[in-house]
């Protein structure tokens, strides 16, 4: 990997680390703005991505930091079939949602993991665990391209609009298969891209914060996930943005907006992806 590749890494890490960590700090308290100048980028309702994302019967029983701190594309916790005494680990866990809705599914007996490499975020996960008096859930500082954990050591693997966040994906995918058992699921929801997409977006760091830019396309995501050795991969639509859409999601980064709204309209997608660890 030359230099220039190892300062793109970097840059977009940092770009990843700042906002999110922004966003936990404003759910906890301990900031009064959020990323950047739109409020979408917290998660509101006029998110094209976030919104919408959880039924009242999920996020009732949960604090409500956890759902605030919510920047997913979509609901792997309500897809992923998970069963009583699984381990489930979510790459990137935010602010928690989806390990503690795990860990309530596979109840005592079993064990969920959350991993993120932001601070501000591992604390407000780790406080709305607290709240929520749930006890099998554990929150681990790291990446997702060097997971702390053993090869074998789980059973299914959940990520909420993160893997796209990673200028690595093939390492971290990689590693997903290293830590799942044999057998083992590999459960996602991510932002998926369909076409071509203009370079303008693919380089804007705001646009890489925001699970846009560094979105795998259906067929790349699908090579990548076999070249790491999965099988019976799937890739299942969960939704997909329009021309208003692509205008929210460019209107704060600079860009010509007119004229690259028509580029991106449905392009891009939420998407569920599958996967198994052969055995």
């Amino acid at each position: 990997m030359s230099t220039q590749e190892v300062g793109e890494i970097v840059k977009i890490k940092e770009a990843v680390q700042e906002k999110y960590g922004a966003v936990a700090r404003r759910v906890s308290g301990t900031a009064n703005s959020c990323c950047g100048p739109s409020s979408a980028c917290c998660g509101s309702d006029s998110d094209p991505i976030t919104r919408n994302l959880y039924d009242s019967a999920q996020t009732g029983v949960l604090p409500e930091e956890a759902v605030l701190a919510s920047l997913g594309c979509g609901n792997p916790t309500a897809l992923a079939q998970l069963a009583p005494g699984e381990v489930v680990l979510d790459l990137g866990s935010g602010g928690g949602i989806d390990v503690l809705l795990s860990a309530q599914r596979v109840g005592p007996s079993g064990k969920a993991y959350g991993l993120d490499m932001t601070d501000d975020m591992l604390a407000l996960a780790r406080a709305n665990q607290k709240k929520s008096g749930i006890g099998n859930a554990e929150f681990l500082k790291g990446e997702i391209e060097n997971i702390p954990l053993p090869d074998n050591s789980v059973d299914v693997i959940i990520s909420n609009c993160v893997i796209n966040l990673s200028a690595d994906k093939d390492r971290v995918l990689r590693e997903a298969f290293r830590v799942l058992k044999p057998g083992g699921r590999f459960a996602v929801s991510d932002v998926v891209v369909r076409g071509e997409v203009p370079d303008e977006v693919r380089k804007n760091l705001l646009l890489w914060a925001g699970c846009i830019a560094g979105a795998l396309g259906d067929r790349e995501y699908t090579d990548k996930l076999a070249a790491a050795g999965f099988t019976s991969i799937e890739i299942e639509p969960t939704r997909v943005y329009n021309i208003e859409d692509a205008r929210a999601f460019l209107e704060q980064t600079g860009v010509d907006v007119a004229s690259m709204a028509r580029e991106v309209e449905g392009k891009f997608i939420s998407a569920f992806v599958r996967a198994v660890k052969p055995v």
